[in-house]
């Protein structure tokens, strides 16, 4: 290799330690990269900016608006409440999830389906008195098998079908090519969920951390005519006490949220705190400051009031407060809400808020301003899990909507219409339809997500270029003793490997180049190791953080990290033997 070829690989395994070791977004890298490779002449303008026109990319962005028509609509709500049902027992209530959410998740995004069943189980959890924490797992596993069963099943088979067809000139596969080995595979995981995980999940029903909010709000009021009145909350020193920090306030019937340093306290305020409420004594030495005289009756954030919010947010890994203490992250003043509560492995933090660092997958209780949500649809520095500001669904285009889905499966699997094509046509009838609103199409395209994709593309580009997955293909063919089993073997748990430790996407992106340099040389039929990249860049099973939709049931599940271990680690190694038999015993190594 040449020094192009050394600085790729070089650049390849500097980005995979960035993605792994730091909190830099993977959109951040895979530009850096892009631009590392174009400014150094490695590869041209067009071959580095190519992915963002390739038809792949385009067209997880029209499956993004497609699911936001159908989540809109109200056509997951409607599937969900006439297939559930009442079950007694865990494997009962197993089994009514499974079939809505596989069925789902084989044609649309599985983050928004995931993102709305969260809340419907929670709620019929306890309906059917079954803890949601031998649910929320499931769930999410469920989604990621379902992501399997087709080609628009989730974005990175989308993503691996447009650079295939970039790097070879071929028409790529059909939008039921993996099916005969994605539906067994998917069945059989599920029956294996369906045997083992009643026994192996945990039961958290007792442990729901923010069940009461007394426990950890307390309410004092502002003495009439008192020496408070009239200062500001600073001025007052409510602003930096130790143990807890202002939250609301009440004052003549009106609410005062996210309070600033800057509110001038008047008589008769109420006051809400959160944090330790052993505090409360030393709330009561400060000159000024009295006992509510509501405080024996309910707590006063359990009173709805148009002017707050209560939400549950999961903090995303890209969260620009992970790593910080709550007060340094500034919390309020960045998102214009107050933290309540902080919840990790199911159990509430307790002690001085303030000072409580943030980590992914914590779960937060927020009173938060009704524009919180909103801005956090953009931003993604939380997975929002109880949406109380959500627009109401438009029940009466449900059946619109799923008859648009259908369409555009109907016309892509007859090969009526390319993909591509049928999912922008089924795109834009969503939205024509009025299925879902122009902004809400707008906030369904996840921009980091898709600015990941396109730059990653680059790297691929010249990983094929400069000679490097030739490299590494011949050392991998070497390595293997010229077996087609053992590389069959080897592809698949590499991108195991990679996608519990980096994003789904960039993993396939990285090694489709290299597979499809193996197979060459190795002179294999490409499509077994394909389809199997495909299958483990899905499944992500053995971590919280190595799947969304494993972060988005991490918090309201109560589980800890060693939770989805203990199941996570048997369920990839099964859904990995049953991917391999089926791959070598339905579909040819060698052409």
């Amino acid at each position: 290799m040449d020094w192009q070829g050394w600085f790729t690989l070089l650049l390849t395994g500097t980005s995979l330690l960035l993605l792994v070791l730091t909190r830099i977004k993977p959109h951040l890298v895979m530009m850096a990269v892009l631009t590392a490779l174009s400014s150094l002449g490695i590869l041209t303008g067009s071959e580095a900016l190519s992915g963002f026109s390739n038809p792949g990319l385009i067209t997880v962005a029209a499956m993004f608006i497609i699911a936001c028509g159908v989540h809109h609509s109200g056509g997951v709500d409607m599937l969900v409440n006439n297939v559930l049902g009442t079950p007694t027992t865990t494997r009962g209530a197993l089994a009514r999830i499974f079939a809505p959410i596989v069925l789902l998740s084989g044609f649309l995004n599985n983050t928004p389906v995931v993102a709305t069943m969260i809340p419907a189980v929670h709620a019929w959890a306890r309906k059917i008195k079954i803890p949601a924490s031998k649910l929320m797992i499931p769930l999410s596993y469920t989604a990621i098998l379902g992501g399997t069963l087709t080609l628009i099943g989730t974005s990175t088979n989308l993503v691996v079908n447009g650079q295939y067809q970039a790097l070879t000139g071929e028409p790529g596969f059909s939008l039921f090519a993996i099916t005969p080995v994605g539906l067994p595979v998917a069945l059989l995981g599920l029956a294996f969920m369906w045997l083992f995980f009643p026994h192996w999940l945990p039961d958290r029903s007792k442990k729901q951390a923010f069940a009461n909010l007394r426990e950890f709000t307390l309410e004092v009021a502002v003495a009439p005519n008192g020496p408070l009145v009239g200062k500001t909350v600073a001025e007052a020193g409510l602003r930096n006490l130790q143990r807890i920090y202002l939250v609301e306030i009440e004052r003549q019937g009106t609410i005062v949220t996210a309070v600033p340093s800057q509110e001038i306290l008047q008589s008769n305020d109420r006051l809400v705190f959160a944090g330790d409420t052993q505090a409360i004594s030393d709330l009561l030495r400060i000159n000024g400051i009295v006992p509510s005289r509501e405080n024996g009756h309910s707590a006063p954030l359990e009173v709805d009031r148009a002017e707050r919010r209560l939400v549950e947010a999961v903090v995303s890994p890209h969260c620009a407060a992970v790593g910080k203490a709550i007060r340094d992250a500034r919390f309020r003043d960045r998102y214009g809400a107050a933290v309540l509560a902080v919840a990790r492995g199911g159990e509430r933090v307790k002690g001085n808020l303030g000072t409580i660092k943030l980590a992914a997958g914590d779960t937060l209780l927020l009173e938060a301003r009704p524009a919180f949500v909103s801005r956090q649809r953009y931003a993604k520095d939380f997975l929002l899990i109880n949406d109380l500001n959500e627009d109401a669904p438009r029940h009466e285009r449900a059946y619109i909507a799923w008859a648009i889905l259908v369409g555009v499966v109907a016309a892509a699997g007859l090969g009526l219409l390319s993909m591509l094509d049928a999912s922008l046509i089924g795109a834009g009838l969503m939205i024509v339809t009025r299925c879902c609103s122009v902004n809400q199409a707008e906030r369904s395209l996840d921009l980091p997500v898709i600015v990941t994709i396109a730059a990653s593309f680059s790297l691929g580009a010249a990983l094929q270029k400069t000679g490097v997955a030739t490299y590494i293909a011949e050392a991998i063919v070497t390595f293997s003793f010229g077996h087609a089993w053992l590389m069959l073997v080897l592809t698949y748990f590499v991108v195991a490997l990679l996608t519990e430790t980096i994003t789904n996407n960039a993993a396939a992106v990285i090694m489709l180049p290299i597979v499809l340099e193996m197979t060459e040389k190795a002179g294999l039929n490409n499509e077994p190791f394909i389809l199997a990249l495909m299958i483990a860049a899905s499944a992500s099973f053995v971590t919280p953080l190595g799947y969304q939709t494993n972060l988005m049931v991490f918090g309201p599940g109560g589980y800890r990290f060693s939770d989805f271990t203990r199941v996570g680690l048997p369920m990839m190694l099964f859904v990995a033997t049953a991917t391999l038999s089926l791959l070598l015993l339905g579909y040819p190594l060698y052409p």
